[in-house]
Formats: C-alpha cells, sequence, structure tokens
C-alpha cells in the first residue's frame, strides 16, 4: 500500500519521509482497513503525512486509536473553525452516555486535538483560529469536567493567560482562579477534585495541564476565595504583574455570574483613574529579570517565548500599552493580543506600520512555539541545538531546500531577521510616537501624551518637552544621532529612580556643541556606556554633577573589565602621589587633590550604582582614597621630623561612607617645644590642605576632635605625650574609639609605636566591669538624647534600634571584653570583626549573621540617600516620593516605599534582640 503513486508522492514531499513511511507502516500493520481510504481520501492521508512528521505523539496515539481520525473524515467540518457551542455540541454526542467519564473526556480531547492539529499543518486554520480552538477546546473540558466531579453552584472558574486571550498553545497550561459565593470549603473541595480531574495522569494522558498559580499567594494561597477576599487581597497586597495578568480574565465555567462578577469587581483594579508609575516600572522589572534569565543560561537567541525579540516582547508590550491607556480607552482592552495589537494601532497608541511587522512576528514565532509543542504536547519554547532536530523542525514550518539554501538556513534567517525587528520595535514602541507628536508629527492626543510620560515616571511634561526639543535640536549630524537613540534613552531614563531627573542631567550633560557631539558619538557606538550613563544620571545628583564636570568618564561606563576591578589602597596613593608631582604651590596641590578626590569618588560610586561593588568593597575604596588624599598631601610637605596620622572612626575602620568625616589623630616623635610647633604646623597644613574650601570644593571634611582633651587640646601629640594622657586622664569612651586606630599616612615606625602604646589600655585582662556599665551608659543615653527631632526615631539608620550604632557598640564591648585573650579580632571593621566574632566562638553564627545584615542595610540605605540628594541623612526620608526614590535606587520594586520600610523594620528588629541579650546582658 505504500506504493500507490498518491501516497508514495505524499510521503516524499513531507517535512520527514521516513517518519511518515515509519507510521504509515505501523497504522497499516494495526489498522489493514485503512489502506483503501488513505489511498483515496487525500485530506485523510495528507493529515496522517503531516501528523507523522510533526508529532511523534500524536502518531503514538493514532496506531493505538485509529477512531481518532474520524473527525477528519468531514471535509465539510474540517475546513471550518468550529465556535464554542459546536465543541460543546461536540462533547455532549460524545459524552453524555459515556460510562467512564474520565476516560471518555480524555479520548474526546485527544480526537478533538488532532483534528486542529490537522487543521493547522494543512493550512485550514490560520495561528489565531487555532489558539481560538484550544482555547475553546479547553473551556469546554473544564465545564464538562465540573459536571463529573459534582457541578457546585456557588463556583465560578475564571481563565487567565491563553486561555482567558483566547490564544492557547498545543502544550499550555490552562491557568484558572476560583471564585465562590457561599461556604469556601465544598468551594475548595470541588476546586481540587477538577484539578485532578484535569489534570492526574493516567495511562491516556491527562485532559489539560490546570494551574491555579496566578491566584493570590500564590501556591500557599487558598484554591478558591469569595469575591470579598478577591477585594480585600487585590487592595493590599497584590502587585503590579498580578493586575496585568487579570486583563486577560474571563468566566470559563461554573456560575456565569458570578464570573461576570468578578470580572466586574477587577476592572477597578485593572483600569486604575491614576496608574501609578511604580506598577510600570515593576512588570518592566520582571521582564527584564526573566529575560536576564534566557541570557545567563545561553538562550536568549534560541528561546522563542522570552528571549530577545521574542514572543514575550510583543506581548509584554501590548499589555503595558493596554495598562496605560486602556485606563481612559476602554477599546484597547481586548484580552487577545493580536486584537489588542489591532486595537492599540486604530486608537493611535502605535504606529500602524509597528502594529502590522508585530502582528507578522507575532504569528510566525507563535508558529514556531506550536511546532515545538506538538512534537511531544510538551512545554518548551526553545530551538533545540541538534542539527537534525532543527532541520525538522523548519521543514515542518514549511520550509524546503532552495538552490544553494537549505530549508533550515531559510528558517534561521527568517528567525534572526524576525527578532531583530520586534526588539527593535519593542525598544522604541513606547517612546517613539510620543516624541513625534511632541515633535507636532505624531499620533497621540495631548491627553495621551501626558498619560504615557507620566506612567513611565516623567511627571513634569513641560521640563520634558523642552529638554527633548534641546537634545533634539538643529539638522546636525549629533542631532540625528540623538532623535535616533531617544526612544531608546527615554526607555532607560524611565528605569531610573528619578526619571524627571535623569532626563534634565542628560541636558546639561549635553551642553555645548563639542561635549554633545562626543556624547551622541559614545552612546551611537557603546550601548552598555550609554545605559549605564543614563542609569546613572536618574539615580543620584551627585553623579550627573560629577559627569558633567567630568564627561570623560562616560566612556569608561562601557568598560566592564574596569568597573569590576577594585583598586587596592596602594594603587590609590600612587595615583594620589603621581597627581601632585608636577603641582609646585599649596594652592595647586589643594586644587590637584580635590579633582583626585572627586574622579575616584564618581569611579567608586558608580561600580556602587551599577552593581560592580558590594558595601564593603564601596567603603573599602573610599577609605582607601581617604589614605591615597593623606599620604600625598603628607608627602608633599616633607614634614621635617617623624610624623604619622592615625585614622579613627569608619576611615580607620575602612568602612568610610560617601557622607563620612575623615576621623584622624596626628601623631609625632619628639620631646622638646621646637618638635611639638614643628608638628603642630604640619598638623594645620593637613587640615588646611584637605579641608579647606577650594574653587573645586572640598577634599574631605576632617575631625580631630576625638584627640586628648578635644577641641581644647593640641591637634598633634608626641608619642609620649598620647602615653601621659592615657594613662592620667582617657576615659573609656576614648579607648572604644581606639579601637578603630589605624595607620593612614607618614611615618611607620611612629605608627607602630602608637600602635603597640595603646594596645594595653584598648586590650585589659579582664576588662573591667565598671568599664562595661560605662559603655552601656554612654549608649543608653546616646539613645534618649541624640536624635535629632526633624529625624523619624522609628526609621533611624544611624541611632535607631537594631541599627548602626547598636551593631558597633555591641562588636565594640565584645572586643574590649575578649581582645585581650583574642587578638584574633582586634580588627577595625565592624563586618570583619564579626566574622571573627563568629570564628572564635564569641558570638553565635545566627547572632553574627542578624547584626551583619542590619548593619549592610542601613549603610547602604544611608550611602544611596547622599548619592539621591548629596547631603548628608540618617534616617529614611519621610517624604513620600524622597522614600519612593530611595527605595527605587536600592532595588525595591513592587511597592518600594513599603518595601524598603519593612525591611529596614525586619533587619533591625532581628538585630535589637541580640543587641539587648549580647550588649545589654538581658536574656
Amino acid at each position: 500500500m505504500l506504493d500507490t503513486p498518491p501516497l508514495a508522492a505524499a510521503v516524499e514531499r513531507s517535512a520527514d519521509p521516513a517518519a511518515a513511511r515509519a507510521l504509515l507502516a505501523r497504522l497499516l500493520d494495526e489498522h489493514p482497513a485503512l489502506g483503501d481510504e488513505l489511498a483515496t481520501n487525500a485530506l485523510l492521508r495528507d493529515a496522517v503525512v503531516a501528523l507523522s512528521a510533526a508529532s511523534r505523539s500524536l502518531s503514538n496515539a493514532l496506531t493505538t486509536d485509529a477512531s481518532l481520525l474520524d473527525p477528519l473524515r468531514d471535509e465539510n467540518g474540517f475546513g471550518r473553525e468550529r465556535d464554542l457551542a459546536e465543541y460543546r455540541e461536540s462533547a455532549a454526542t460524545s459524552l453524555d452516555a459515556a460510562q467512564d467519564g474520565n476516560g471518555a473526556l480524555r479520548r474526546w480531547k485527544r480526537r478533538e486535538l488532532l483534528r486542529v492539529a490537522a487543521r493547522d499543518l494543512l493550512g485550514a486554520a490560520d495561528l489565531p483560529a487555532v489558539g481560538r480552538e484550544l482555547a475553546a477546546l479547553a473551556e469546554v473540558c473544564l465545564v464538562r469536567a465540573l459536571d463529573l466531579v459534582g457541578p457546585d453552584a456557588s463556583l465560578a472558574v475564571i481563565g487567565m493567560g491563553k486561555l482567558g486571550g483566547c490564544e492557547l498553545n498545543y502544550a499550555s497550561d490552562v491557568d484558572v482562579l476560583f471564585v465562590h459565593d457561599g461556604d469556601g470549603t465544598a468551594a475548595e473541595r470541588a476546586a481540587r477534585a477538577l484539578l485532578t480531574t484535569m489534570s492526574a495522569p493516567t495511562v491516556d494522558g491527562i485532559v489539560f495541564r490546570t494551574d491555579v498559580a496566578l491566584r493570590p499567594e500564590g501556591r500557599s494561597g487558598s484554591l478558591s476565595r469569595g469575591l470579598d477576599g478577591y477585594a480585600a487581597y487585590y487592595e493590599r497586597w497584590a502587585q503590579a504583574w498580578e493586575f496585568q495578568s487579570l486583563i486577560k480574565a474571563r468566566p470559563v465555567a461554573g456560575n456565569t455570574d458570578l464570573g461576570q462578577r468578578f470580572v466586574e469587581l477587577i476592572e477597578q483594579f485593572v483600569w486604575p483613574e491614576v496608574l501609578d508609575p511604580d506598577a510600570v516600572r515593576s512588570v518592566r522589572t520582571m521582564k527584564a529579570r526573566s529575560e536576564g534569565e534566557m541570557q545567563r543560561r545561553g538562550l536568549a537567541d534560541r528561546e522563542v517565548k522570552r528571549g530577545r525579540g521574542g514572543i514575550r516582547d510583543i506581548e509584554f508590550a501590548v499589555q503595558l500599552l493596554q495598562l496605560v491607556h486602556g485606563r481612559h480607552d476602554p477599546s484597547v482592552r481586548s484580552a487577545t493580543t493580536l486584537d489588542a495589537l489591532a486595537q492599540l494601532s486604530t486608537g493611535g497608541y502605535i504606529e500602524s506600520d509597528d502594529a502590522q511587522q508585530l502582528d507578522d512576528a507575532y504569528q510566525f514565532l507563535r508558529t514556531v512555539e506550536h511546532r515545538l509543542q506538538l512534537q511531544d504536547e510538551q512545554q518548551t519554547h526553545t530551538v533545540p541545538t541538534d542539527l537534525a532536530a532543527r532541520t525538522r523542525l523548519a521543514r515542518v514550518l514549511g520550509y524546503r531546500d532552495r538552490g544553494d539554501e537549505s530549508a533550515l538556513d531559510q528558517f534561521e534567517a527568517d528567525h534572526r531577521a524576525y527578532q531583530g525587528r520586534v526588539r527593535s520595535i519593542h525598544e522604541r514602541l513606547f517612546f517613539a510616537p510620543l516624541l513625534d507628536t511632541l515633535a507636532g508629527a505624531g499620533p497621540l492626543t495631548a491627553e495621551a501624551v501626558e498619560e504615557r510620560l507620566a506612567a513611565f515616571g516623567f511627571l513634569d511634561v513641560a521640563r520634558t518637552r523642552a529638554a527633548l526639543r534641546e537634545l533634539t535640536q538643529g539638522l546636525t549630524r549629533r542631532s540625528r544621532v540623538m532623535q535616533q537613540l531617544l526612544p531608546v534613552i527615554l526607555g532607560w531614563l524611565s528605569a531610573t529612580p528619578d526619571p524627571d531627573l535623569g532626563l534634565l542631567q542628560l541636558r546639561r550633560l549635553a551642553e555645548g556643541d563639542a561635549r554633545s557631539a562626543s556624547l551622541a558619538r559614545i552612546f551611537r557606538e557603546a550601548p552598555s556606556a550609554a545605559e549605564r550613563t543614563c542609569r546613572l544620571l536618574g539615580s543620584s545628583r551627585v553623579l550627573g554633577d560629577a559627569l558633567r564636570r567630568q564627561p570623560d568618564f562616560v566612556e569608561v561606563l562601557g568598560d566592564d573589565e574596569a568597573l569590576s576591578r577594585e583598586k587596592s589602597r596602594g594603587e590609590l596613593v600612587e595615583q594620589a602621589l603621581g597627581t601632585l608631582t608636577w603641582r609646585a604651590s599649596v594652592e595647586e596641590r589643594r586644587v590637584g587633590l580635590r579633582r583626585f578626590k572627586r574622579r575616584e569618588v564618581l569611579r567608586i560610586a558608580a561600580r556602587d550604582v551599577l552593581g560592580f561593588a558590594a558595601i564593603e568593597a564601596t567603603e573599602r575604596e573610599l577609605a582607601g582614597l581617604g589614605d591615597a588624599c593623606f599620604a600625598a598631601a603628607l608627602h608633599a610637605l616633607q614634614p621635617p621630623l617623624p610624623f604619622a596620622v592615625v585614622g579613627l572612626g569608619r576611615l580607620g575602620g575602612t568602612e568610610l561612607s560617601y557622607a563620612s568625616d575623615l576621623d584622624v589623630l596626628f601623631v609625632y616623635e619628639g620631646e622638646d617645644a621646637d618638635d611639638f610647633a614643628t608638628a603642630e604646623k604640619v598638623a594645620e597644613q593637613l587640615m588646611h590642605q584637605l579641608g579647606g574650601i577650594t574653587p573645586e570644593g572640598q577634599t574631605f571634611r576632617l575631625d580631630a576632635n576625638l584627640r586628648p582633651e578635644g577641641k581644647k587640646g593640641p591637634l598633634a601629640r608626641s608619642v609620649s605625650g598620647y602615653e601621659a594622657y592615657y594613662e592620667r586622664w582617657a576615659q573609656t569612651w576614648e579607648f572604644q574609639a581606639l579601637l578603630k586606630a589605624r595607620a593612614v599616612a607618614g611615618d611607620a615606625d611612629v605608627a607602630g609605636g602608637f600602635a603597640a602604646l595603646i594596645e594595653p589600655f584598648v586590650y585589659r585582662d579582664p576588662f573591667p566591669d565598671d568599664g562595661v556599665r560605662e559603655v552601656r551608659r554612654m549608649k543608653a543615653r546616646i539613645e534618649r538624647e541624640r536624635i535629632p527631632p526633624s529625624e523619624d526615631p522609628r526609621f533611624h539608620l544611624k541611632l535607631g534600634r537594631g541599627s548602626l550604632s547598636d551593631v558597633e557598640f555591641t562588636v565594640q564591648l565584645l572586643q574590649l571584653q575578649h581582645g585581650a585573650r583574642h587578638p584574633e579580632i582586634r580588627v577595625t571593621s565592624t563586618i570583619d570583626a564579626l566574622d571573627r566574632l563568629r570564628g572564635a566562638g564569641l558570638l553565635e553564627p545566627g547572632d553574627a549573621d542578624a547584626l551583619q545584615d542590619a548593619y549592610r542595610f542601613c549603610e547602604r540605605a544611608r550611602n544611596a540617600r547622599y548619592l539621591l540628594t548629596g547631603a548628608p541623612g540618617d534616617a529614611l526620608p519621610t517624604d513620600g516620593r524622597a522614600a519612593t526614590r530611595l527605595a527605587r535606587l536600592m532595588g525595591y520594586v513592587d511597592q518600594p516605599q513599603a518595601g524598603l520600610r519593612d525591611d529596614y523594620r525586619r533587619v533591625t528588629r532581628r538585630a535589637r534582640r541580640v543587641v539587648e541579650r549580647v550588649f545589654y546582658g538581658q536574656e
């Protein structure tokens, strides 16, 4: 029978002749009566041959049950798309009298799935029709499954995802929510039974994989909720992606009236009067994370769904524009991606040419996805790496060798072209029409422009318009480049903590023809540098000002290797010394050090904000920079006697923040009045060189108030002078401060002598009980008195309960108590000291972790606040917008302000419990 001309011809022109021959041989062995029909019925023959190459699972099913071919014997019905009513009628005919309801439902679903696949493969149904039929098939299966488990009039099934959008895949999960009226226990029982009927594996396979992970609280939440329960959750707890997913919600089974009331309930959440920019930011961040995961796994080019230029790019763009404009324009709210795309084009929200290209790409990519999934009815979205498998895929898609081009070559060229086209449109889709409208030639109304700008975080429309005009004005090459890049640039800026600030600072950065041309060149040639520049400009006023002063640094932002490398203290010292070698006057040296410091702070802060450095590395480099400036300044002074600078506080601890003062002591070797006068002059000159105000600003704020006698005492003392003071007059807090003492610059012998001198004063064995009481009294007094009235004590980063001072005092008390017997804990860094205390068994691992978590959180928040404002701040902002920008800079996306404060409470409460037990001795 395989040699009959019609059958042989069909086999030879198939996507996989060998697979076709193998299936036909098996089929005829099992069902000989099919031979004549395959020879004479062209539709049946073509369908079987097409299925043989496209679907291993359906081929196997055919050999077991030839009755699956029954729907293909109705040529008139085969050529026509079935609607929901027809599927219901077909199900009733096949299932109403069945003895084994579950088995009959699975067999009916398999037969109808084969019919849809055959229509698809033979070109009788386009992609939208295939999606609609698969969704209708799943919907009827849900209705029949609910009937099988015992219909519950109080339960409604809501279709979500591809089911809700009537665009189901062959191997899609059927995403649903359950909503009930009345008894939640009965509804939960019915919902669980329905899921078992739909998804439980049997020898006949499953009906459909049915997923309820989109329900409130995900897999941890109740299977079903009442309307009030959904309303309470969506009002208080839901995240932006959950509202995005509800765009596709529609009733599919159960109580239709209840399902419709659910849809009416969610409208206020999906289409709010005012769209929070953080909602847009949140869904964009989720998309970026998913894409980043594909990149990390090496699937960015092979993943047709989540890779660059893939299906998700199109779906995401459509849904985001729906969230922005659907609130005031109900005509763009379709749950079906291609229908919504057409609606957005008709409404002027997407250029018609872009919409057509996205439509074409979506149909191509979804068809590829269908062919991948049809092979084994498995959820896969990845083009295989195996050459034979890729070739088979290309041929199943309809490609054939043509001249010198193989089917695979043609498919891969088309795939790359569609990916590139989608990505290009996706990157400019949100802002290109907006820019055209602002220039007077675009499709959007003024209201739509303002709506879209606000949704992406640009709240000052007038300033945005002025900045964009200035960036693109003129007919120069630079202006043309900026016009081309601005849609992408606005996308980058919109993802920053403060898009308005970012655009303003970009405008300032591009001032002047030469600077603007250079910036345009770098942005065109180095997209990574451009994107990172936008991130810095929208994250920090401090960094925006620094970039404006040092525009050459923009090019460095494209160098991953340079940004990844932490500079050592020695390297910074060497560079600082080099800065001053050719500067002769004191004033020139002051200006030179200020410029060196400013350049290095920009580099360090860029590494910090862009995620190239952890908080410890950032503060270590800042401390190294402080050391380097002291070393260079002292070297330039050439002191005539042995002289050293000792760091205390954060400088000594190598944990300097951006806003920290440099706490120092000045030590020299000498005994007579002339030595003292010389040393005092050197100290004064250092204070002036580094702490004085120059036209370039101040290099560092210096603080020598921790010296003996404080502000009343001399700036510099000899080693013996310090010894005399510490023996007779020093108080406990002064010895505690010396825990942080570290040589910063100058004569190594003098610094070493000072370190040896202070050791017996700091590390006493045993540390006296009255010393412990004094440390605790001082800490309690600070808690009562030190927080300024203008700062919120509930969220204070330095003096709040469980915050920085709690951690530091706890660590320092343990060092004072145990340092004499445990030299290994004598380190100046708080984080390092906690590691050493844990290692020495002096602090429980969980306690050390709690203190480190609180310390890192509070340090990151203080640093971020300074970068945002340029001013020191020791508490979380009370102003809502400022707090939101701070939270965004720290990486919070969903409900950023609430997330930031919740994390503050979590880490500080945990740390405070440790402090009360370890520091205060409370059980």
